[in-house]
């Protein structure tokens, strides 16, 4: 079973209200989900989800697969906390809608299709087993690297792309940054698994939860390494000691500044520290 959301204007950042009579309850899910006619939110929560927006007829729409994280009864409506699953990528509703009588969603040849109007409704069919089998997308080839077939992110791994020579400090602070949200830390050099650097480079990247990637003198390894970092959809951490080595084409993204002396190696750290803990407390 799962939760199918559908939601106008699209989801939000990991929070959301919905209207307790955009809730659908079928008579025959009442006594599971709303014993006694109170509605079962932690039962709701335990389910996988499907969080789609309504349509609008444009081909970039795409539907994500999360957990419902919290949810809680205010006023008439349902507040909920999410999260998306990250080894899920996006489904674009085109996509989604095929699967629609698979995954037990109804679609009306007339009148509100349930990718219409904005409701909670609970599914009977196995959404991971359908989107094992019956989704089909294509598989990205790269050439110089590989990539597994299915991603296996380490929630408390930490990656740090960054010069090695006269940077151990630095490695420092990234290390006591991780080690103060309980995460493990790992760079490339302590990695010999495969004949190619690369694909020890990549595969850390691959694996790890939160990429820190230290822009220092505009190193051309770390910019590399920071693109694939983004294109992996992994949650980077930008460090610099001067603004003027960040590439034009990322100056829009955050970054911490350090100075390159004790106390800036202290900042860094406290830094962060406070950076990681936001992104793990998501």
């Amino acid at each position: 079973m799962f939760n199918l959301l559908v939601m106008a204007g699209g989801w939000g950042e990991r929070r959301d209200e919905v209207s307790l009579g955009r809730i659908y309850i079928t008579a025959e899910q009442e006594p599971l989900f709303k014993p006694g006619g109170v509605l079962s939110l932690t039962l709701l929560k335990s389910l996988p989800a499907i969080f789609a927006e309504e349509t609008n007829r444009e081909p970039d729409q795409v539907a994500r697969v999360g957990q419902i994280t919290d949810a809680q009864l205010l006023g008439g409506s349902v507040v909920l906390e999410y999260r998306y699953d990250p080894n899920i990528p996006p489904i674009p509703q085109a996509e989604l809608i095929a699967l629609a009588p698979t995954l037990g969603i109804h679609i009306p040849r007339r009148g509100f299709g349930p990718f219409e109007h904005s409701h909670w409704a609970v599914k009977s069919a196995d959404l991971f087993r359908v989107l094992m089998t019956e989704w089909q997308r294509p598989v990205r080839m790269p050439n110089v690297f590989q990539l597994p077939e299915r991603q296996s992110v380490h929630a408390d791994l930490l990656s740090a792309m960054m010069p090695f020579a006269g940077f151990d400090q630095v490695w420092g602070a990234i290390q006591r940054a991780a080690s103060a949200n309980g995460m493990r830390w790992d760079r490339a050099d302590n990695r010999w698994d495969h004949p190619a650097i690369i694909q020890d480079v990549v595969a850390l990247i691959d694996q790890a939860a939160v990429v820190v990637c230290d822009c220092s003198g505009k190193n051309a390894n770390v910019f590399y390494e920071m693109g694939i970092a983004h294109s992996l959809g992994k949650e980077v951490i930008i460090i610099t000691q001067n603004a003027a080595d960040i590439p034009f084409d990322i100056t829009h993204l955050r970054h911490i500044r350090y100075h390159p002396n004790g106390e800036g190696y202290e900042q860094l750290e406290r830094d962060l520290t406070a950076r990681i803990r936001t992104i793990r407390s998501r």
